[in-house]
């Protein structure tokens, strides 16, 4: 028989009560019909129950070590992954001056309070805050099948919450967790088959970062920082070039500063920046909504926790794949949009141009992102934003048509293969979460979805 994993939270007992969930989760034991080959069993005899805490702020020799510490938003951004590192890092110092622990790799962690129900995977030894619950998984359950477990129970667990001011989900409740769950062999064989999609997602989130690190480096090499003028004032070829490329860029440069033809101009001159609407003034009609995009959208993508618009907004103010949208308050970031029709909120620009291609502007801004950050990080008595004199002081450095549209046919096909994988994520995202509630409560098995999921990923 295996020994009884140690819980080490300590605090209130776990409570007598039940509180069932949708599907193989439950507060207490329902004692519900399990599906054939499937069983009832109390979460703490088969893990080892572990939270979190942090360190003290006051104390800066605590911080900034080689210990990842997982806080709310490294969960809010990798909800459902394996994370490798984190926003901020603990040192042995900092763990030994605190009830923070290190715990394993593979460690699963559920966000209890503040934001509750993100679920993310440690990908190597780390300590989490105070704001999760961690299980480190025993020999009779497989960390992976935990974890889609807790995803396929995410609206589940506001109701095993409670609290006025935030939501929290309190140990008597996380210590009484029943988790239903069929043998070893078969929890491995779900996780596997609904992995395969997962890691065909990780694979297109990851090609996409190297994708965007590869155009932004072409695009500060020939606008920013000159290279192909350097080279050929120097008379050499510029590298990674054609000849016909190298044939439209300058062999010298103006008494401004700039290659002989280009123009600097704002970065509102080239695109134009839709502001959003206050969308709480456009409330849902329950027929043909739109999802309500707000910086936790943009950040994160569509959710069950998306709010709701009128779809009768000006057509303007409604996003679809492939819009660029740039928050300028709060968050400042900028993505082309790839979760299909939405009602874009305020605090959010679409950027749009009559004159320019995407891939212009969209890098231009990227190029300017950094600076825009450091402008919103200085208003420390307000949200950190930026203004629309800011994107006029944004400069530009812009060549000639001819010139912009070569070099189109190079860094365009990159922000185009960005979406198209961003699509695909969205496609395989739907597939898993059509059969992640199915496969964990029993009502299809491996065997009925192996094909299918072949076929996509």
């Amino acid at each position: 028989m295996t020994r009884r994993a140690e819980t080490k939270t300590g605090g209130r007992e776990a409570t007598t009560g039940v509180i069932r969930g949708r599907y193989v989760l439950s507060v207490g034991n329902p004692k519900t019909k399990a599906p054939s080959g499937w069983r009832w069993r109390a979460l703490s005899d088969v893990t080892r129950l572990e939270t979190g805490h942090t360190p003290s702020r006051k104390k800066a020799e605590y911080w900034d070590g080689d210990i990842p510490w997982i806080g709310i938003k490294d969960a809010t951004t990798n909800h459902g992954r394996r994370i490798e590192d984190t926003l901020q890092h603990t040192n042995q110092m900092g763990i030994d001056n605190s009830s923070a622990r290190v715990l394993p790799e593979n460690t699963v962690c559920l966000s209890r309070t503040a934001s509750v129900g993100y679920v993310v995977v440690m990908g190597r030894p780390m300590a989490t805050s105070q704001d999760f619950v961690n299980w480190v998984c025993g020999e009779e359950l497989d960390y992976r099948f935990l974890k889609y477990v807790l995803l396929s129970e995410n609206k589940s667990f506001l109701s095993f919450a409670s609290g006025t001011t935030h939501q929290t989900i309190y140990f008597p409740e996380v210590k009484a967790f029943h988790v239903c769950m069929p043998s070893i062999e078969e929890q491995k064989a779900i996780a596997s088959v609904l992995g395969v999609l997962d890691d065909k997602i990780e694979n297109n989130r990851r090609m996409n970062e190297t994708l965007e690190e590869i155009a932004r480096a072409i695009f500060r090499s020939w606008f920013v920082d000159f290279d192909p003028i350097h080279a050929k004032s120097k008379g050499k070829q510029p590298a990674h070039m054609d000849a016909e490329t190298a044939a439209l860029f300058p062999s010298s440069f103006g008494d401004d500063g700039l290659p002989v033809g280009w123009l600097k101009c704002g970065l509102d001159e080239i695109a134009e920046f839709l502001n959003g609407l206050a969308l709480q003034k456009f409330p849902p009609t329950g027929e043909d909504d739109l999802p309500a995009i707000k910086i936790a959208e943009l950040r994160n993508g569509l959710t069950d926790r998306t709010g709701r618009a009128a779809r009768s907004i000006a057509p303007k103010y409604i996003i679809d794949d492939g819009d660029v949208i740039f928050s300028w308050s709060a968050s400042l970031i900028q993505k082309q949009w790839s979760d299909g029709e939405g009602a874009l909120n305020q605090h959010l620009f679409k950027v749009t141009s009559e004159t320019h291609p995407k891939w212009f502007y969209y890098y231009w801004t990227d190029h300017h992102m950094k600076w825009f950050r450091s402008i919103a990080a200085s208003k420390v008595t307000t949200m950190g934003h930026i203004q629309r004199k800011h994107l006029a002081e944004a400069t530009v450095n812009c060549p000639p048509t001819n010139l912009i549209e070569t070099c189109g046919s190079v860094i365009s096909p990159l922000l185009d293969k960005q979406l198209q994988n961003s699509a695909e994520i969205k496609t395989l995202a739907k597939l898993r979460d059509t059969l992640l509630p199915k496969l964990m409560s029993g009502e299809i098995r491996v065997k009925d979805v192996e094909k299918e999921v072949e076929a996509v990923a």
